[in-house]
C-alpha cells in the first residue's frame, strides 16, 4: 500500500505542528479522506481515512489531525503519547525559566552572636539553593550607626560562608540605617525539581564549606 502512494517532500509542514486546541486522533477523525504526512515530514498525498489508520497501525503510530480547516484535513503520523509527554516536559521547563528569581532578605543586627549569625547564613543558603537572590542586611539602631565597621565585618563573614554557592551582585553599601550586600546563586548549586544539589559530590563539598563557620567568624576583635 505504501508503494502505491506518491511521496513528495513538503518542507512547509514542520514536525508536530499542533496547536493548543483539542486534537482529534485515530478513530476520532470522522472525515472520509485526509492529506497524510508521515513521521519524517514527507507528504503521502490524499488517502482514505481508513487507509491512513491502517498505515499507522502497520508502523505502530497514530494519525493526528494537525490542520482541521484544510480541505481535506491534514493529518500526521506520529507517536501521540510521546508527543504529549515531550510537550508537557517543554511546558514545565518553560514555566521554570519564566518564573525568574525572587529576592529574599535576611536581616541581622550588629550585636548578633556567632551561632545566630551561622543560622542566618544557613537560611540564606537555602534561599540560594532554591534559585532566589538574597539580600543580606545589617540593621543599625541608635548609636550603632557610629560603628558601621561592625556591620561590614558581619557581612564579610556571611559572604565568606556563602562563597561556595553564591556570587556577589552588589558589594556592601549603606541605605539609610541599613548596610546590605546582594548575592545570586551559582547555577550548579540550585535545586532541580526539588532535588538538593547535595546529591552531587561537588555540591556536598561546597555545603560542608558553607556550613562550617570560618575562622574569622570565630574571632571577635
Amino acid at each position: 500500500m505504501l508503494s502505491a502512494i506518491r511521496r513528495q517532500q513538503v518542507p512547509f509542514y514542520r514536525r508536530y505542528d499542533i496547536s493548543t486546541r483539542p486534537v482529534r486522533v485515530n478513530e476520532r477523525i470522522r472525515v472520509r479522506e485526509v492529506r497524510l504526512i508521515d513521521e519524517d515530514g514527507t507528504q503521502l498525498g490524499v488517502v482514505q481515512t481508513r487507509d491512513a489508520l491502517e498505515i499507522a497501525r502497520e508502523k505502530g503510530l497514530d494519525i493526528v489531525e494537525v490542520q482541521p480547516n484544510a480541505v481535506p484535513p491534514v493529518c500526521r503520523l506520529m507517536d501521540y503519547g510521546r508527543f504529549r509527554y515531550e510537550e508537557s516536559r517543554k511546558e514545565r521547563e518553560s514555566r521554570k525559566k519564566s518564573k525568574g528569581a525572587v529576592l529574599k532578605e535576611v536581616r541581622i543586627y550588629p550585636k548578633i552572636g556567632d551561632h545566630d549569625l551561622h543560622t542566618k547564613a544557613r537560611q540564606a543558603q537555602r534561599f540560594l539553593e532554591d534559585g532566589d537572590k538574597v539580600k543580606v542586611a545589617v540593621l543599625f539602631r541608635g548609636r550603632e550607626m557610629l560603628h558601621q565597621e561592625i556591620g561590614r565585618e558581619l557581612l564579610k563573614q556571611v559572604v565568606a560562608q556563602l562563597q561556595p554557592v553564591s556570587t556577589i551582585d552588589q558589594d556592601a553599601r549603606m541605605e539609610g540605617r541599613t548596610m546590605s550586600v546582594l548575592l545570586s546563586p551559582k547555577k550548579e548549586f540550585v535545586k532541580v525539581d526539588g532535588v538538593s544539589p547535595a546529591d552531587t559530590e561537588k555540591a556536598r563539598q561546597a555545603r560542608d564549606e558553607a556550613s562550617a563557620p570560618r575562622e574569622e567568624a570565630q574571632v571577635q576583635s
